[in-house]
């Protein structure tokens, strides 16, 4: 049988056909696998109202908000004095990392805070660097919090002091209700 070398065999044919059916069908098959590779939209926290009348100056509590422990301290006077008199520019992390402020705002305690209760400060706690729960300062007369993993420690305005940490505690969206009401969530 006389074939002409133009022409391609109906092997070569199947071969091609079988190629392609079975590359389409390999994407078909990995299609949904990568789409469930992708990260899901984040769903938006929800809010949390806390009753904070039982908290005293000096006192905080640590509540459970978007599957993170939320630290709400109840600051004195002088706590609050103490970290307004830190200068900015001793500060390792210069910026606020608070939700309801510019990204680029400063880390002055002003800008953790809100500013008609200055008093209450509400930080995440959980350490930036390898997100272990931040405890309260171990050391008598120390005050702020410690990360009992790598000995990150921070002040009570929340910001990074020492450390393998890179960033301050970051701060939820919040604001105070009421007299005794705090919602953190989208504010």
């Amino acid at each position: 049988m006389n074939r002409d070398p133009k022409w391609p065999a109906r092997r070569d044919f199947l071969h091609v056909v079988t190629g392609s059916v079975a590359g389409v069908g390999a994407i078909l098959a990995a299609q949904p696998l990568a789409v469930q590779a992708q990260p899901a939209g984040r769903a938006i926290a929800p809010r949390v109202i806390v009753d904070i009348a039982p908290i005293r100056p000096g006192q905080e509590i640590t509540i459970t908000w978007d599957n993170q422990p939320v630290i709400i301290r109840n600051r004195t006077a002088a706590e609050i004095e103490s970290v307004r008199d830190t200068p900015l520019d001793t500060l390792r992390d210069p910026l606020a990392r608070n939700a309801a402020r510019p990204t680029q705002a400063t880390a002055s305690d002003a800008n953790r805070t809100l500013a008609s209760h200055p008093q209450w400060l509400v930080v995440i706690g959980i350490c930036p660097h390898l997100g272990c729960k931040v405890i309260g300062a171990p050391l008598e007369g120390e005050q702020g919090w410690y990360c009992p993993c790598h000995a990150a420690r921070f002040d009570l305005s929340g910001r990074l002091q020492s450390g393998p940490a890179t960033t301050n505690l970051a701060v939820p969206p919040f604001r105070i209700l009421a007299r005794n009401k705090l919602e953190i969530g989208q504010v």
